[in-house]
């Protein structure tokens, strides 16, 4: 048996030997390509809906069609149907997918309907078309259980205000009174969709005992107890295979309504049993990003520095969900005043379940609050980009806490240069029909790491890593590869990396904008174990070794790696946890973004014309994927901006526009070209690696930088969002 040996790190204290310096591959920060790209763009990847075990079966969920609790169904005539082999109606279906890292069962059906849309029945044919044609023909009865709410803002909604997401630090009140400027405003945002392009999919298969669950998700090691917890068996007992998904944005966090199905169905039934979402199943069960209401006042003295923040916001859930959309999470430290309110109220509603959407609270919050700071600065007629660099802390304004580095005051000067900033007065450039205007807005996202394990595979002709880690389209097939090449001397096409799969170790997993740095910090340490045992195999100190195109090189002696290995294989297993690096300074990613816009004074259309975001996110570990992560973010800050909103029916709460038909994203011809620029950071705090998050950062404050642009364009300024053409419109028309 091949010995196996562990090297684990508590991360405790900033780690300045910055090891990765010292390696001589050369490939960590390249531009390197996806070593899957070439599967993904032929079809050979296999997404989760795509393999076809034999005798499979097709399931198809049943919706509910109002709120209530559910008395009796057509089961029996459905099965009469040509096809039909089961009618799932088991109470351990769940009702809406799980919240990210629960690691145990979401609130499952208990004989109710909770929400219109929630799955209440799945059945299961020879054939997708006889699933679907008996699912749409099954009629569950469901009896009125009582008035319920819809609104978050109804004056009869139960609103909770937890105590521990309230803060007041000295007197915003008197601040408000006695500043020279302030702005006291509501900000409203909508639900929204996460809307990832591969709808969920679960295929589960039943064999002595234990399932294998091949479905699309994000965080394997918490979706495998949560499907255990879910069925009642042991977590040995199930294997989640993901090894492709197509996009998460949060969406598969948490196990969904459709692997249960499958699951439950094929353990009856004895065969495989496939159940895909449709796309409208995809919106109403897959949890939302809640809607917003944020009151925030802002005052500040004369020169321009702020002396009063207020945050205070609503969101909406369901009851017995635990998460709550943390709206004021950047708020809290991005920039400096002495008083200061954040409050935080949860209505609960009967619209669908809310939960984690790609950057849950700055993403809504930041773009808010980047307005207001905009209006303030306009008011005290100052410069924006002049207004933020005075009121940039020092250290965390509410616990005194260090920065483990503070870089927003680099990006913003950076930006601006690159873009070419200069601030003028609202409506001075118009091209025809179209008014022409320049708006930025400061970004931050929280940065943390989770617990993640991994393990390096080292032979004479190459590696392999092996963990659960998932690639949702962020580039962990690369990362890790580009990080196992860099540390053990091989070209990433002498490395494997075997991911997705829940028999592996398990890794962090896709969220949260923690899996790149916490599953590459694994990797690292499996490595430098691999490294001290070349080193001592060998006779010298692993600082004295220098690993590069498959040799072992020191003191002038070069090896090759096939001679020191022979036949042997060396595994090694790294093992982190997080510690008081994430507690004893204020870890965060900085950003910087400028957009120019064209506002039509006809229409009200509102056409981006350039934008520009600058980042500090510690190590960049691929250029290309790392770009990509920006491109991405900030074009879902122009759609957070201009286009995207759930709309709810406000007498039963269910999603109108539950399709992509209907929930407008930004296509190809909303885009700009986008500018990425990315400062140098080393931030030894955040790991061995001074690698940070970077997925969610670029959406926070890009959206606020578009309503921005068209406030400077204009004249019009948007506070709830979308600025769609009618809401535009009405401000054009008000000024005349």
């Amino acid at each position: 048996m091949t010995l196996e040996t562990t090297r684990h790190l508590k991360h405790d204290t900033p780690d300045r030997d910055r090891r990765l310096d010292g390696m001589a591959q050369g490939v960590i920060g390249t531009d390197m390509d996806r070593p899957e790209g070439a599967l993904k763009v032929s079809g050979r990847a296999t997404y989760a809906a795509e393999a076809h075990p034999e005798g499979m079966a097709y399931g198809y969920l049943v919706r509910a069609a109002t709120i209530g609790r559910i008395t009796g169904s057509n089961a029996q005539a459905v099965m009469d149907m040509p096809g039909v082999l089961y009618v799932l109606e088991d109470e351990r279906m769940i009702r809406n997918a799980a919240q990210g890292m629960a690691g145990e069962s979401p609130v499952q059906k208990q004989g109710r309907s909770w929400y219109v849309g929630q799955p209440v029945a799945c059945v299961v044919a020879e054939s997708f078309e006889q699933a679907r044609h008996a699912a749409q023909a099954m009629n569950v009865t469901i009896e009125p259980d009582g008035a319920h709410v819809f609104d978050a803002e109804s004056p009869e909604a139960e609103v909770e205000t937890p105590e521990k997401k309230q803060l007041s630090q000295g007197d915003l009140d008197g601040a408000m009174a006695s500043a020279a400027f302030s702005v006291d405003h509501d900000y409203r945002t909508p639900s929204m969709s996460s809307a990832a392009m591969e709808p969920h999919a679960s295929i589960a298969q039943w064999k002595d005992g234990a399932v294998t669950l091949r479905g699309s998700y994000q965080l394997l090691r918490f979706n495998k107890n949560e499907l255990a917890d879910v069925l009642g068996v042991s977590p040995d007992k199930v294997r989640i295979l993901s090894p492709y998904v197509g996009g998460g944005f949060g969406s598969k966090l948490g196990l969904a309504p459709e692997a249960v199905a499958a699951a439950l169905a094929a353990q009856v039934l004895e065969r495989p049993v496939q159940v895909v979402m449709h796309r409208r199943q995809v919106f109403e069960t897959v949890t939302r990003r809640s809607e917003t209401k944020q009151r925030i006042r802002l005052s500040c003295d004369a020169e321009g520095r702020l002396t009063g923040i207020g945050h205070e916001n609503l969101v909406s859930q369901l009851p017995e969900e635990t998460f709550s959309e943390p709206v004021a999470q950047g708020t809290h430290f991005q920039y400096a005043a002495p008083n200061r309110v954040v409050g935080h109220r949860i209505a609960r509603i009967r619209r669908p379940a809310a939960g984690s959407v790609r950057a849950p609270g700055e993403a809504v919050g930041v773009t808010a609050f980047e307005i207001a700071v905009d209006e303030l600065a306009k008011k005290a007629g100052i410069d924006p980009l002049e207004f933020r660099l005075r009121n940039v802390p020092k250290e965390d304004p509410e616990s005194g806490k260090p920065f483990s580095s503070s870089t927003m005051e680099a990006t913003l000067r950076e930006g601006a240069q690159r873009f070419g900033w200069t601030h003028t007065p609202p409506r001075q450039r118009r091209e025809g029909e179209w008014w022409i205007g320049t708006g930025m807005a400061g970004a931050v996202r929280v940065n943390m790491m989770i617990e993640a394990r991994a393990r390096v595979v080292l032979t004479g002709s190459g590696a392999r890593v092996e963990c659960d880690m998932t690639d949702i389209g962020t580039g962990s097939y690369a990362i890790l590869t580009q990080v196992a090449a860099e540390m053990l001397g091989y070209s990433p096409a002498q490395v494997e990396t075997r991911l997705g799969d829940t028999d592996l170790p398990p890794a962090s997993g896709s969220g949260g904008s923690f899996g790149a740095a916490s599953t590459s910090t694994a990797v690292y340490l499996a490595c430098m174990e691999l490294r001290e045992r070349l080193a001592a195999k060998i006779g010298v100190k692993e600082g004295e070794l220098t690993l590069k195109d498959g040799d072992a090189i020191h003191a002038n002696h070069r090896t090759p790696l096939s001679e020191i290995m022979g036949e042997e294989e060396w595994r090694a297993l790294g093992h982190l946890q997080p510690g008081r690096a994430g507690q004893d300074v204020r870890q965060a990613t900085w950003g910087a973004i400028f957009a120019e816009v064209a506002v039509n004074d006809t229409t009200g259309e509102t056409r981006v014309r350039r934008m520009d975001g600058t980042y500090a996110c510690g190590r960049i570990l691929n250029l290309k994927t790392a770009r990509s992560q920006c491109h991405g973010g900030m074009i879902w800050g122009i759609g957070l901006a201009l286009t995207e909103a759930l709309e709810h029916d406000p007498r039963d709460g269910h999603m109108v526009n539950r399709d992509l038909a209907e929930y407008h994203v930004p296509v190809n011809l909303d885009v700009p070209q986008l500018g990425v620029h990315f400062l140098e950071e080393r931030d030894d705090w955040a790991n061995p690696l001074q690698a940070k998050g970077i997925g969610e950062l670029a959406i926070c404050g890009s959206g606020a930088a578009v309503i921005n642009a068209i406030e400077n364009a204009c004249g019009v300024r948007v506070r709830s969002l979308p600025a769609t053409l009618d809401r535009v419109m009405e401000g054009l028309i008000s000024r005349g």
